[in-house]
């Protein structure tokens, strides 16, 4: 079995012990390539981000990091512009043929809150080398808003994979020819390719900046809250817009994606030569996203933006981002969208689940 292994794989794994959890799992955890990792019940204030380095545990250079420590047991908020180390409530104990990566949710990434995975002797966030045995934590660093917190939440997922099964260039084109990826031209190199969209059908409105000073948000309310306490709305009839340093946006992709069964995609960011921004925060995208046969037509990828260091001409049809396909390791008995209540299937410009439509 190479490639990204699916749900049915990942249950098998807990029934092996290959992933272990300190409290029951839940429904809707065990997404069709992924699972969705729960935050434990502690969450320790530091000074910085930091990883691990060879050798090392997290636990180590936690005692070297620490602030002070919160407990999350009856919600408690992280607040904007802070670092925080959370232990999750999964425990890996990995066979050798197996690695994984790990992301933030979508809804996590719409939030501009920077969620990344640590574990014992890493050298790099969000990936996991096959055979690592130990546990799991979720760094948090809260950019925009400030947000409150339980045990069990899930801002970040996991997904598993057995060998290298990323497409070719070639591959990918052929895929594109058998069953379309994109409702348009496919622009193909090192994956595949994807613009934005600033010039929406019948609208001006284009995206939406977060606001600099707002109230908290509680991760556990869907649909509470109002868009204008939280986002100004970011209009253009040029096809353009100018990013401000440090400012973060929701904007679109002009592309309506297709992700067949057989398939997984992950988000990659653009070369940083094309311009001073960020793309990229919450990068995995599920088998049957988008695709006929889960009830998708298409469905537009929600762009996470970050401007850096000067402000930045954005305009329409400009490419910030490609999607990279892995194979599966086998169909998923459960597709994106087909009956798990997936919040973002058919997509347009949409922000996270939290606030009213």
């Amino acid at each position: 079995m190479t490639g990204v292994l699916p749900s049915q794989a990942i249950e098998k794994m807990l029934e092996h012990g290959e992933i272990t959890v300190s409290e029951p799992t839940v429904d809707g955890q065990i997404q069709p390539a992924s699972l969705d990792l729960r935050l434990g019940h502690v969450a320790y204030r530091v000074r910085a981000s930091f990883l691990a380095g060879e050798g090392q545990s997290v636990a180590d250079r936690l005692r070297e990091f620490e602030m002070h420590r919160i407990d999350l047991s009856q919600g408690a908020v992280l607040e904007k512009g802070c670092v925080y180390v959370v232990p999750l409530m999964e425990h890996l104990s990995l066979p050798e043929h197996i690695a994984a990566v790990a992301n933030a949710k979508s809804s996590t990434g719409r939030l501009d809150l920077l969620t990344r995975t640590i574990t014992d002797g890493s050298a790099e966030f969000d990936r996991i080398k096959p055979g690592y045995c130990g546990p799991l934590y979720a760094e948090i660093c809260p950019r925009s808003f400030s947000v409150l917190v339980r045990p069990g939440m899930r801002l970040n997922q996991i997904r598993f994979r057995s060998g290298q099964a990323v497409l070719t260039d070639a591959q990918l084109s052929a895929l594109h020819q058998h069953s379309p990826l994109v409702d348009g031209p496919a622009l193909i190199q090192d994956g595949l390719g994807f613009s934005v969209d600033l010039q929406l059908p019948g609208s001006d409105l284009v995206g939406y900046r977060a606001k600099p000073h707002t109230g908290v948000i509680d991760l556990d309310r869907i649909g509470a809250y109002d868009p204008r306490d939280y986002w100004e709305e970011v209009r253009s009839s040029e096809g353009r817009i100018i990013l401000d340093p440090g400012a973060f946006y929701i904007l679109v992709s002009r592309e309506a994606v297709h992700i067949p069964p057989e398939y997984a995609a992950e988000m990659a960011p653009y070369l940083a030569m094309v311009g001073e921004f960020r793309v990229h925060y919450a990068g995995f995208f599920d088998p049957g996203f988008g695709h006929d046969a889960a009830g998708g037509a298409g469905s537009r990828g929600v762009l996470e933006v970050r401007c850096h260091e000067a402000p930045f001409v954005l305009e329409h049809g400009q490419i910030v981002g490609r999607l990279v396909y892995e194979k599966m390791a086998q169909v998923p008995e459960q597709l994106y969208g087909s009956g798990i209540a997936s919040n973002y299937q058919g997509q347009g410009l949409k922000l996270s689940k939290h606030f009213k439509s």
